[in-house]
């Protein structure tokens, strides 16, 4: 039994042929009619993308909570090189009489806290305050509070976009800070 492939085969070629130049003539009017698959300007997407994202720019400093004054001096100056950059005491609800030192070494700094004699019966090893902490910087702490808030977490400072900073509980007990001071 002989069986005749050449015609079976001129026309699915031309079959084939039929559909391409139906899909290149489909191509062509899509291309020439300025339809474009990319976002405009004007899309929402885009014009979100263009926008400046608020985000962490920066390690502002750490801070400990000191429960050994002379260890911890010497810890930081005599082995690791810090230097005493600034002291103050500090006053209000919670921190009165708290004695904060600055030490800095290049471009970090980290806060000494020592809580007034009289409140250190408040303060445990880890404290309920946001005294051992790190204070990240931010270009724009307003858009990042209140997407923390939307995602449950508690802003210790209601008003972090008139003052520029807030602390808040990581999901490991860390206590975070966040600073748009310059």
């Amino acid at each position: 039994m002989k069986i005749d492939i050449s015609k079976s085969k001129k026309e699915n070629n031309t079959e084939s042929n039929f559909i391409w130049k139906y899909c290149l003539i489909a191509v062509f009017i899509i291309a020439s009619t300025g339809y474009s698959f990319a976002q405009t300007a004007d899309s929402p997407v885009a014009a979100e993308e263009s926008k400046p994202q608020a985000k962490v720019i920066g390690l502002k400093y750490i801070c400990v909570h000191v429960l050994e004054l002379e260890k911890t001096l010497k810890l930081y100056r005599e082995i690791l090189g810090f230097k005493l950059s600034e002291a103050e005491v500090l006053h209000g609800p919670g921190l009165e009489g708290m004695l904060v030192m600055k030490l800095k070494t290049n471009d970090l700094t980290i806060g000494l806290s020592v809580t007034a004699p009289e409140f250190m019966h408040t303060i445990g090893p880890i404290g309920n305050t946001n005294h051992n902490h790190f204070m990240l910087k931010v270009s724009d702490i307003g858009p990042i509070g209140d997407k923390l808030k939307e995602e449950g977490y508690e802003l210790e400072n209601e008003h972090y976009v008139r003052d520029k900073y807030t602390f808040f509980v990581g999901p490991n007990g860390e206590i975070i800070g966040l600073s748009a001071w310059d």
